[in-house]
C-alpha cells in the first residue's frame, strides 16, 4: 500500500513539474515570428515591383512576384480588373498583414496597367 501510494504522489509531483515545459520546433510556422522572415518577404516584394513592366500578363506577375497576399477580381465597363496585394511595408508589428502595408498590382484585361496606390485609385 505504501509503495502504491508513494507511486502515486511521485507521479502527480512529476506531471504537475512537466507541465509548465513546452517545446518550440520549428521557425516561425504560420506566424512572423521570426523578425527578419517579414523584412526579407518585404525587401524581394520591393526588388520585385520594381522589375514590372506595363502590359506584363497575369501569369508573368505571379511568376516574378509569386502568390499574392490578396487578391481582387470584379468587372466594371466589359473589363476584367484584377488587383493582386504584396507586402512591401510594416505597418503594425501584431504578426499579421493586412492590406495598408501591401502594394497593388493592378491588371485589366489581363495586362499590368500600373501598381500603388494612384493605379488602384485610377481603377
Amino acid at each position: 500500500m505504501k509503495t502504491k501510494l508513494l507511486s502515486l504522489v511521485l507521479v502527480s509531483v512529476a506531471s504537475i513539474g512537466l507541465s509548465g515545459c513546452v517545446l518550440n520546433i520549428g521557425e516561425g510556422e504560420g506566424q512572423w515570428s521570426n523578425t527578419d522572415s517579414w523584412e526579407r518577404v518585404q525587401d524581394q516584394n520591393r526588388a520585385n515591383i520594381a522589375k514590372l513592366t506595363m502590359g506584363m500578363s497575369r501569369e508573368q506577375v505571379m511568376a516574378l512576384m509569386g502568390t499574392a497576399d490578396f487578391n481582387e477580381a470584379y468587372v466594371k465597363q466589359d473589363k476584367e480588373i484584377y488587383v493582386l496585394y504584396y507586402r512591401t511595408q510594416r505597418v503594425r508589428g501584431d504578426g499579421t498583414t493586412t492590406k495598408d502595408e501591401c502594394t497593388p498590382v493592378v491588371l485589366t484585361n489581363n495586362a499590368v496597367v500600373g501598381w500603388g496606390p494612384k493605379a488602384y485609385a485610377a481603377m
